[in-house]
Parts: C-alpha cells; structure tokens; sequence
C-alpha cells in the first residue's frame, strides 16, 4: 500500500490539472446537461451533474480493471520487469504534458474511435438529461470517448500488473477530473481559472515527473 500511495496522488494530479484537455472533451456536454434547468434550481443541476460524473468515473475503474488484468498476466512472464520502466516513462510523459512542454500522448486517442462510433448514438439517444437514472447513464457511456490523456492514464495503470491496482487509479484519476468538471457545470469560473495557472500546472507536471523517476529503479 505504501508504494501505491504516491501513485494515487500522481493519478488525482493527473486529473485535476488535465481538466483544461477535460474541458475540451466534456465541457460542452457539461452545458447541454444544466442549459435546460433554470438557474434557481441549482439543486437539481447539481445532481444530474453528480450522477453524470459519477458515471464517467466508474467508466474508468471499469476500463482500468479490465485492462488491468491483461497487465496482471503480463506481470507473472519475463517482462514483468519491462512494465515498470513502461509505468515510469509514461508518467514522465505525462508530467511533461501537465507542465505544457509536450503533448504528444494525445495522439492515443485514435485508439478508440472505432469504438466510440458504436457507442456515441446511444449516448445521444440519451439528451436531454431529464433525470438521474439517465444523466448516470450518459456518464458511463461518455467516459469512453476517446481522450489522449485518460488513454495514456489507462496504459500507465494498466502497466502496474495488478488489476485491482489500475481500477484504484482510474478512480482516483477520475475523481481528480471531478472538480473541474463540476466547477464548469456550475459556472465556478475561479476554479477552473486556478487550475490553468502556468505555474500551478508546471508545479504538477514536475511532481509527476518527480514520481516517474523513483518508479523507473523499482
């Protein structure tokens, strides 16, 4: 447990300051969730927010498990070694994203388009969000559109060798993306402000970084 504690704080860092690129994929349906309720019903925008969200992260856990186990049965060959150079090299790689000095993993994201072509018209099938039940549902089916960053999070979680190891860090990656998202909803402009300081994300990014440098010697 002591060796995934940083490991968690990477994941939240991960998600908290990659809520810009967050923004970019989400931030629109963020708005066709709360457009529809007027703004004296900040209680039930709120909600639907909630459960949306609560959605996309269990989407990840999920993602993070099943693609977990592959990185679990690699972990018990002769490249059991190979997937910690592999878990330390993507997060340097990650942590040079945050910081803003190179963006190149988003190119992950063609990964997934296949996928997301059979699953975008259920998830628009689902607008307008009208109640909880269908806001939790789009959430689930949105956390698989494909994103550069949530791609190489799964490929660095994955690359743990432990199934239940990548699910807590998609969660917990998820969880970091939550107040971003959240504050959008609800017009919290001073959070999401904060959050795209250069300074605030270059402090990050280096923290990342930092942590893939101990990972890589084991």
């Amino acid at each position: 447990m002591a060796e995934l504690a940083p490991l968690l704080v990477s994941a939240l860092i991960l998600g908290l300051l990659g809520g810009g690129h967050c923004l970019g994929m989400c931030g629109g349906l963020m708005g066709a969730l709360t457009l529809a309720i007027p703004a004296e019903q900040r209680g039930r925008r709120l909600r639907l927010l909630l459960a949306y969200n609560l959605g996309r992260i269990l989407s990840y856990a999920c993602a993070g498990l099943l693609l977990g186990l592959a990185g679990w049965a690699v972990a018990r060959t002769p490249l059991a070694g190979a997937l910690r150079v592999v878990a330390g090299l993507l997060l340097i790689a990650m942590g040079l994203y945050l910081a803003g000095w190179w963006s190149g993993l988003t190119r992950v994201e063609a990964l997934g388009r296949g996928l997301w072509r059979h699953l975008e018209p259920f998830a628009r099938r689902l607008l307008p969000v009208s109640s909880l039940p269908r806001a939790l549902l789009l959430g689930a089916i949105w956390g698989w559109l494909p994103c550069g960053l949530v791609y190489s999070t799964l490929l660095w979680a994955t690359s743990q060798g432990s199934a239940l190891d990548s699910a807590l860090l998609m969660l917990a990656f998820g969880l970091g993306t939550w107040p971003v998202l959240l504050a959008t909803g609800m017009a919290a402009e001073r959070v999401t402000a904060l959050l795209r300081r250069r300074g605030v994300r270059i402090v990050g990014g280096l923290m990342v970084i930092l942590f893939g440098l101990w990972t890589l010697p084991g």
